[in-house]
């Protein structure tokens, strides 16, 4: 009961700080509990402290500043036009610990250990077939399972969550552990759940109060302590996978992106930028946790979006029936004969924002933004939200629409503010993959089935927001075309 009224309390704590934070910000005021306590709350009030402060302002709550950037432009300047000032990342006590010792996988770590590992994997990804050919079968096999699986359920109401998780992580698996697990796999349904749960309850209160307290939280009971435990789970589950390349390594002919991180491992000393086993087991955690969430998700908001505006799901389908039929399977060749499919997976996209609150960055050395003094190691979050939904570049931002893709003769275009995968330096590192995942599973599934909300079920556009922000979960009915 003490606990329970602890984090009642606290999150009465931040609705008022949120309530009051109107008086308490602007680029010398405020202060800082936690950078992503503050985030979650001004990603609610970023419209309104746009307004008041404009596009750079800061918020402190005791010794620390975090400076918030908003707007495409503003975001723009600071991750792409000043990359090499804002590549680092911010302190968290809540990584040190899912990070253990020096080790700090891809998404946490900075320096050369970040450039070296970060090339080492982009490098690598692509050689097994990351943006290639090869990357595209893949896919498409993965498609086919999908679809079966989506049959078994013969019209009948489904979650969709657990499917589309799957066929995300296969694709990633088959790059990092060359292999692909089956849908009735129990213990791989298992590790689908720990990720789910573990970026819902990182993002989630209990998350965000360990990084304000982690002094005090992590000598408490309470669901962070499930977030760690389930971090714990992943890593063990990768590390089984990296005993097991180990036992059967064939130096000469490497299968993924395990097998050449060990033989890399024999070119350097003892730790030396990041190649140790612990990062091994963490590089290919980031991997895993990105690949799988963030496409999964993405899927689930096109069918929300999909489902909510059936005549858009009808003009999709007859565009994919005039270009493919309903026999062949999709390929990316079709993408450039598709411009309004091509349109509503990037509304989908824009819409769906997903990574809403960014990564938090930090000024690696003095510099302006915006015309105001950012003293080195000032904690920096770029709010993707105000881009994908900024006033000055979407000619209906809150509203879906396909057109914002569109030019006046039907063409596909290219918007400079869609950047659902951030951008700079620290965009996300599997963006290419992800563009033909989505596309070629949206495809495939439009392809073959018609979409609705179950009767009596009420469909929602609310998002759900942890780590990555979820739609409110849904059941759907396929109906096979």
């Amino acid at each position: 009961m003490v606990v329970q009224d602890m984090y009642e309390g606290c999150k009465t704590l931040v609705r008022c700080a949120a309530e009051e934070f109107k008086v308490e910000v602007g680029l010398h005021q405020g202060s800082a509990l936690s950078p992503f306590l503050f985030a979650v709350v001004m990603d609610r009030l970023t419209d309104e402290l746009q307004k008041t402060y404009g596009d750079v302002f800061s918020v402190r709550l005791g010794g620390d500043k975090m400076v918030f950037v908003s707007g495409y432009k503003m975001v723009k300047e600071a991750v792409v036009a000043q990359a090499d000032n804002f590549v680092d990342r911010p302190y968290s006590a809540m990584a040190v610990r899912i990070y253990s010792g020096t080790s700090r996988g891809l998404f946490q770590s900075n320096g050369e250990i970040w450039k070296k590992q970060r090339r080492f994997a982009l490098s690598t990804l692509r050689t097994f077939g990351m943006g290639k050919n090869i990357a595209e079968q893949s896919i498409c096999e993965e498609l086919q399972h999908l679809q079966e699986e989506i049959e078994k359920e013969k019209g009948g109401p489904f979650s969709p969550g657990t499917l589309f998780n799957n066929a995300a992580s296969n694709i990633i698996c088959q790059l990092v552990m060359g292999k692909r697990f089956d849908y009735s796999d129990h213990n791989f349904q298992m590790i689908l759940q720990y990720i789910s749960e573990t970026l819902r309850l990182q993002g989630n209160i209990c998350g965000l109060l360990y990084d304000s307290f982690p002094g005090v939280m992590k000598y408490l009971p309470g669901p962070h302590n499930k977030m760690f435990s389930n971090y714990n789970i992943i890593q063990d589950f990768i590390g089984q996978e990296v005993n097991r390349h180990r036992k059967d390594l064939d130096c000469n002919n490497p299968r993924d992106y395990i097998d050449t991180f060990l033989i890399e491992m024999k070119k350097y000393k003892e730790g030396e930028l990041g190649f140790t086993d612990t990062n091994l087991a963490l590089c290919s955690m980031d991997l895993f946790l990105a690949g799988t969430e963030t496409s999964a998700t993405t899927m689930l908001w096109a069918l929300v979006y999909l489902m909510k505006y059936p005549e858009i799901q009808e003009k999709v389908q007859a565009e994919i029936d005039r270009v493919i039929g309903q026999n062949r399977q999709p390929s990316m060749a079709d993408r450039p004969n598709m411009p309004y499919t091509d349109a509503v997976i990037h509304e989908v996209q824009r819409m769906g924002n997903i990574v809403p609150l960014n990564g938090g960055r930090m000024s690696c050395k003095d510099t302006t933004l915006g015309g105001y003094f950012i003293p080195k190691g000032t904690s920096l979050m770029p709010f993707l939200t105000s881009v994908l939904f900024d006033k000055n570049e979407w000619e209906t931002p809150d509203t879906f629409n396909p057109g914002h893709f569109l030019d006046a003769g039907g063409k596909f275009v290219k918007r400079e503010a869609f950047l659902p995968f951030s951008a700079g330096k620290r965009v996300c590192l599997g963006e290419g993959l992800a563009k033909i995942e989505l596309f070629l599973f949206m495809v495939g599934l439009l392809q073959k089935f018609s979409f609705s909300v179950p009767d009596g079920d009420e469909l929602t556009t609310e998002g759900i927001t942890g780590t990555t922000r979820v739609p409110v979960p849904f059941k759907v009915c396929a109906k096979a075309r």
